[in-house]
């Protein structure tokens, strides 16, 4: 699933081994210093990422989606995807106490096993680990579409209208803005790579703004 053969297997069963199944077992490489390195990569080819690919994004979006993708569900999820979790290798209570589907515990091992990957081979296994486990899905984030319309119904006001202002780039690699009005008039903007995810941003500015006060 992870589409890269390791040189040094050793690091990827080290990535793989928590510290409960390590304390059964004295002596046993575990894997909380590849999740430390793991998490600086993670970081970077993210950030990396999200500023390649959303030109118009300002800074503090950014450094919120990069959160929303990097969070513990977001890389639990990811590690679902990849079947880590029948892999990990964990002591025997951790083990029938469910850790295996743990969210911290797969999301620790998503984050070892990507820096077993640079280690074993650098940059850009990873980063097609990433783009593929993490970065093709809609980022963990509260729907904000949602509850900008609680807001304002709450307001006794009504509900927010869309328009997307403008679209660019190659058909496979498309950015999109979409406006949000509340009450006719335009309240915020908002880009992502899809209408959904520029939707989303937009409705996140207007909750910040002083249109919903």
């Amino acid at each position: 699933m992870l589409n890269y053969t390791f040189q040094n297997p050793a690091l990827l069963e080290t990535a793989l081994t928590h510290s409960s199944y390590a304390n059964e077992r004295s002596g046993a490489a575990y894997n909380e210093r590849l999740e430390f390195l793991g998490d600086a990569v993670l970081g970077f080819l993210t950030a990396e990422y999200l500023y390649s690919n959303y030109p118009k994004m300002p800074e503090g979006e950014l450094t919120k989606t990069r959160a929303a993708y990097v969070c513990e569900h977001s890389l639990a999820t990811a590690s679902r995807r990849l079947g880590l979790g029948e892999r990990i290798r964990l002591g025997r209570g951790e083990r029938s106490d469910g850790g295996g589907a743990r969210d911290s515990i797969l999301a620790d091992a998503f984050e070892a096993v990507l820096a077993a990957m640079y280690l074993d081979g650098g940059l850009a296994p990873c980063r097609e680990l990433v783009v593929s486990a993490v970065l093709s899905q809609e980022p963990a984030i509260r729907d904000a579409k949602s509850r900008l319309q609680e807001v304002l119904q709450g307001q006794g006001r009504p509900g927010p209208v869309y328009r997307t202002v403008s679209e660019s780039g190659p058909e496979h690699q498309k950015t999109f803005v979409v406006e949000v009005l509340i009450d006719g008039v335009p309240a915020a903007t908002g880009a992502g790579r899809s209408k959904k995810a520029a939707e989303q941003d937009a409705a996140g500015q207007a909750l910040e703004g002083s249109y919903v006060r």
